[in-house]
């Protein structure tokens, strides 16, 4: 199995970045082909620029200009070189510190770039529908998280103060990823690291190892289908889960 992994750990001596060696480590020991790409290392530009497709301003809007330049294949090197990485990956792991209640900027700035229109997104299948949540340009591929928190974990719980963690990854798992067809799976989330009941770095890496020493046969989340399970306003069928509005309504077990 071919695995990109994409660190946004913010130092060479956080934890983040810790686990992602670890991460690398085990899947390599399971015969895995394994890119670690550390965005902090390589001095990654998080923003979306007019060179990026070739041109000297933006004079369209931006995702216009990034179907024309995959098209014409002007894309920078750079984003290029990444997408073909991407492209390779059969699962696709992001190892980041929970800043804000969601990715560090960086990172953000890698999806922002390198998931471009017309090669991650924009695509219609035979009858014309848009590929996307369940069909969509990388469907096959898989997709996981590897993240950190400092406060304690029952704050990450479903009445905790800072919501469900399950609910703050959404906009990666079921917006980035499912979006683009990557099959989520469950998110490995080091939860309470700045609090005293935390178990310490020795867990955290078990933790790493354990999941991804079985990640060949885990399950991803069954997120609903677009084309299946929602209208033609893209609002979840009235059969389904009637009464409800949370998160959870989008997973089929739900």
């Amino acid at each position: 199995m071919h695995v990109l992994q994409i660190s946004a750990a913010p130092s060479a001596t956080a934890l983040t970045a810790d686990l992602a060696a670890v991460a690398q480590a085990t899947l390599h020991d399971h015969g895995h082909q394994v890119t670690t790409v550390d965005l902090m290392a390589i001095d990654w530009n998080p923003v979306v620029t007019a060179a990026d497709y070739g041109l000297a301003e933006f004079t369209a809007p931006v995702g216009t200009h990034a179907a024309d330049a995959t098209a014409r294949d002007t894309l920078s090197p750079v984003v290029s070189e990444h997408q073909r990485l991407l492209a390779d990956a059969d699962l696709v792991v992001f190892t980041f510190p929970l800043w804000w209640g969601g990715m560090p900027a960086i990172l953000k700035g890698w999806v922002d770039r390198v998931f471009t229109d017309g090669f991650a997104y924009g695509l219609r299948d035979d009858s014309d529908n848009p590929r996307k949540f369940g069909d969509g340009a990388f469907s096959g591929k898989r997709g996981l998280i590897i993240t950190t928190a400092g406060e304690r974990s029952s704050s990450f719980e479903g009445r905790g103060i800072n919501g469900c963690i399950d609910d703050l990854l959404f906009p990666v798992t079921h917006g980035v990823f499912w979006y683009t067809g990557i099959a989520p799976l469950k998110s490995v989330t080091l939860l309470g690291i700045d609090s005293p009941l935390w178990k310490g770095i020795d867990d955290a890496r078990s933790q790493v190892r354990q999941r991804l020493s079985e990640i060949e046969d885990a399950s991803a989340i069954p997120y609903r289908r677009m084309l299946e399970d929602y209208d033609e306003k893209r609002l979840l069928r009235s059969d389904i889960a009637g009464g409800r509005s949370d998160l959870g309504v989008h997973v089929r077990s739900a």
